[in-house]
């Protein structure tokens, strides 16, 4: 029997170096696991990035996965995460044909109702951003599709962990 899969949330954090992105990639393509989104910045400690990579898999391949990377010599840490145990968002931009936000109804009352946030019009295009959770974001997309999406993008997942962690003492020995 098959273990089951869900979606986990990885948190890896590492020092800033080139080919990282390759190697950490390759512990997934290795098992033939599809990465999901992936989203790297700055963390709460200077000169240290945090990644966020979710991927659908069992707890036993997470555990071999977090395993391998934090074999890295450039990762200080990596944790994972069930949806339960984050607060998580995405964030997205829609480009429309500005007539349409001029002439339907249709189209004001699905920005209002989505809490979608107008950044900028112009006489030829407007552009919508949407943060949220990702059916948010997959309804605004089948709600607009009608209407003609000119340009559409979509960030990876950004989230923090509900309960405290205790990677800032161990990032804030690292950098000192």
């Amino acid at each position: 029997m098959e273990a089951q899969k869900q979606l986990y949330t990885v948190s890896i954090y590492t020092e800033n170096n080139v080919g990282l992105l390759n190697r950490i990639s390759a512990i997934f393509q290795k098992r033939h696991i599809n990465i999901e989104s992936i989203n790297t910045s700055i963390s709460e400690i200077d000169g240290v990035s945090r990644w966020a990579v979710v991927v659908s898999v069992s707890e036993e391949q997470i555990r071999k996965i977090i395993g391998q990377i934090e074999k890295q010599v450039e990762v200080i840490k990596a944790y994972y995460h069930t949806d339960e145990e984050t607060i998580y968002q995405e964030s997205c931009l829609f480009k429309i044909k500005s007539d349409l936000l001029f002439e339907d109804r249709q189209i004001q009352n699905i920005i209002k109702e989505s809490n979608a946030r107008i950044v900028t019009v112009n006489r030829k295009f407007f552009v919508l951003e949407k943060s949220g959770r990702r059916s948010e974001v997959d309804l605004l997309y089948r709600e607009l599709k009608p209407f003609g999406i000119m340009q559409f993008v979509r960030s990876g997942r950004i989230s923090v962990t509900k309960e405290e962690m205790k990677i800032t003492e161990l990032l804030e020995a690292f950098h000192a």
